[in-house]
């Protein structure tokens, strides 16, 4: 295990994901504080930065940046429950502070029930699904530049949009949310209503990464799909697309297009990440033979070809 100034750096065999497959990292670290967030980018400023894992993919050969997870002071938060305002570090676990707030009666984030997720990470990627996005509730966002510098951003100076900031140039290390107090059964009434739709939906006993794609914006008319407003301009659930292809359980080795949802993607006993890319590549050629659209990872794929500042070309943030 190397040291550098009091930042333990230790090999990490595999990068935990949802998927429960991958590669690994070269240099681990848990960091803890602000300073030790510094320190680490000193050491590194292309590091990389692990949420939960939810919607990351590792190919099997693993990467060399230096991967951190943010832990201590980092993953806190404290609630003003009477004015509604939530400070949240980056490191925090999204659903554990849907249930907090949700105990407290603040309305808003009970609206992302069921999308597992650091702060940061949902941040980054812009989190939500049909009951709203983490956007709605965002004052400002607080991070470090890739040299060290702290910046703030206010809500107005984001650019926030479907599965998009702008936020990925920085790292994040924390932001205030702004949410309306409201009787406690009734956000907890409309948290069991997200949370129950979500499990009649989607696969959420499976091992994968959630959505595998954005909901593509149509550039030009579908006729195929006049009656789910395939018209030009119009977002259509990647889904929808996958599934009238007719790509539901659809499998390359050991991972698979679900049959509840086929826009999630799901691994079995024997899986590499590299079964997960080939799927991908698949599905997107032929989505792109049947109806002209070109889908767009909502996964993110760490790789040797990518970098930790930049990310994967049109993956968006990981969470």
């Amino acid at each position: 295990m190397l040291v550098h100034d009091e930042l333990a750096i230790s090999p990490l065999a595999q990068v935990p994901t949802w998927f429960g497959i991958g590669g690994g990292a070269s240099r681990f670290a848990d960091v803890h504080s602000a300073e030790q967030l510094r320190r680490a980018v000193d050491v590194d400023p292309a590091l990389r930065v692990l949420g939960d894992g939810a919607n990351l993919l590792v190919d099997d050969e693993g990467v060399d940046e230096l991967v951190i997870a943010m832990r201590g002071s980092l993953a806190e938060w404290t609630i003003d429950a009477a004015k509604g305002i939530v400070r949240v570090g980056a490191g925090a676990n999204l659903p554990k502070l849907i249930n907090e707030t949700v105990r407290l009666g603040l309305a808003g984030l009970e609206t992302l029930g069921g999308i597992p997720a650091s702060i940061g990470g949902a941040l980054v990627m812009n989190a939500g699904g049909k009951f709203g996005e983490i956007e709605q509730y965002v004052l400002r966002v607080h991070a470090l530049t890739r040299d060290g510098k702290e910046v703030t951003l206010e809500r107005k100076d984001i650019a926030f949009g479907y599965r998009r900031s702008g936020l990925n140039e920085y790292i994040l290390t924390g932001c205030e949310l702004q949410l309306l107090p409201d009787d406690p059964a009734a956000v907890r009434k409309r948290q069991k209503e997200v949370m129950a739709y979500k499990k009649t939906s989607q696969p959420m006993a499976e091992k994968s990464a959630g959505c595998t794609y954005k909901n593509p914006t149509l550039e030009d008319d579908v006729p195929e799909l006049f009656d789910a407003n395939g018209r030009a301009g119009r977002r259509v659930p990647a889904g929808m697309l996958i599934d009238r292809a007719g790509l539901k359980g659809l499998r390359v080795g050991g991972a698979e297009v679900s049959d509840v949802h086929a826009n999630f993607f799901v691994t079995h006993p024997g899986a590499t990440a590299r079964d997960v890319i080939g799927l991908m590549n698949e599905v997107e050629r032929r989505v792109m033979d049947r109806f002209g659209v070109q889908l767009t990872r909502e996964v993110v794929v760490w790789s040797k070809n990518t970098t930790g500042k930049n990310g994967p070309a049109k993956a968006g943030g990981a969470r």
